[in-house]
């Protein structure tokens, strides 16, 4: 009788200090947080945290927004460089993220960042499918990364692509902004505010403070890391990657692969886009591991790619994020 009463105790004792532990790793968390911003990884970065994403093609459209509305990751990838470009289905996921949210966190919608199948190879094949930038901006997304940034001019245009020319930040440097008044209705509903607030937020940050869009460029090759020095200073991006995957298969590499252990030469452009992103105030997109996250963002990684939800957990952890997830 003794012995069970004192087995019964100790499973009392065990459950108290699983719960307290548990309370206590997370107590750093703000159980009221209030969102400050539309874009969340904006919100993030600005506190000083790390995102990560997950990926997805949307294939089923609404569904798979409504699906994915409460999603452990900050932003999504919305692949349609692989996959086919199709802006209505595009629409439909947006709507579902809208109809599904808000996001744990109390934003509306987590951030959704697409890439297009253009490319900036040069000036000119740019802007032949520069088209694509504002077709996706007026679904309501968050933000654009752009595949292939060879050319620092072609990254000029593809940030002239995003920007409305009411916004003047820079301009003597990168040109008047193009995109067209109407492009603002439908977004303006997905941002939840009004179609004239949805104008003045609907500008690349972190160029303008108030910004709300992110806009990020793919050093994937040997010919884009010669130029990224020039590139990755181009006023209006906010962050980079030097897509392992891409960047090996240029190597003559064919298992695509990004988590360690990759080629010495993969590695090597890391590094150097790691640098130049410090230098000019980009924020570094890379894979990230249960096991090297910590590691890589000491090493500063801002952007934990893989659609890892563990690793971010383990990475939210670590830094002690307020933010609830």
């Amino acid at each position: 009788m003794c012995m069970i009463k004192l087995r019964q105790l100790l499973v009392i004792i065990i459950i108290i200090f699983l719960t307290t532990s548990s309370v206590a790793q997370d107590d750093y968390v703000d159980k009221n947080y209030q969102p400050k911003r539309i874009n969340k990884s904006i919100e993030l970065f600005e506190a000083g945290q790390q995102v990560y994403y997950r990926y997805t093609n949307a294939s089923e459209g609404y569904k798979e927004g409504l699906e994915m509305a409460q999603t452990w990751a900050d932003y999504i990838v919305y692949d349609m460089e692989h996959r086919p470009l199709d802006f209505s289905k595009l629409r439909d996921f947006m709507k579902g993220l809208v109809d599904g949210g808000p996001t744990p966190s109390g934003h509306r919608t987590p951030a959704v960042i697409v890439v297009l199948p253009v490319l900036g190879l040069d000036e000119n094949s740019f802007m032949g499918g520069s088209w694509m930038v504002q077709q996706a901006l007026l679904q309501g997304v968050h933000g654009i990364h752009l595949p292939r940034a060879r050319d620092p001019q072609a990254v000029i245009r593809y940030v002239q692509a995003a920007r409305y020319p009411i916004h003047k930040q820079k301009i003597d440097e990168i040109g008047e902004g193009v995109r067209g008044w109407g492009s603002h209705k439908f977004a303006a509903w997905v941002w939840g505010i009004s179609e004239e607030e949805y104008l003045t937020k609907a500008d690349v940050w972190p160029l303008n403070p108030e910004g709300e869009l992110m806009l990020g460029v793919k050093i994937e090759d040997p010919q884009a890391l010669a130029n990224a020095e020039v590139t990755l200073k181009t006023p209006g991006l906010a962050f980079a990657e030097h897509g392992p995957r891409d960047f090996g298969f240029s190597l003559g590499y064919l298992e695509g692969r990004a988590d360690p252990p990759v080629p010495e030469g993969v590695s090597a452009a890391g590094d150097s886009v790691l640098a130049l992103c410090k230098k000019y105030g980009l924020y570094f997109l890379d894979n990230v591991l249960p096991d090297n996250v910590k590691d890589r963002v000491d090493k500063g990684v801002m952007i934990g790619a893989g659609s890892n939800k563990e690793a971010a957990e383990v990475g939210r952890r670590y830094t002690k994020r307020k933010m609830p997830w």
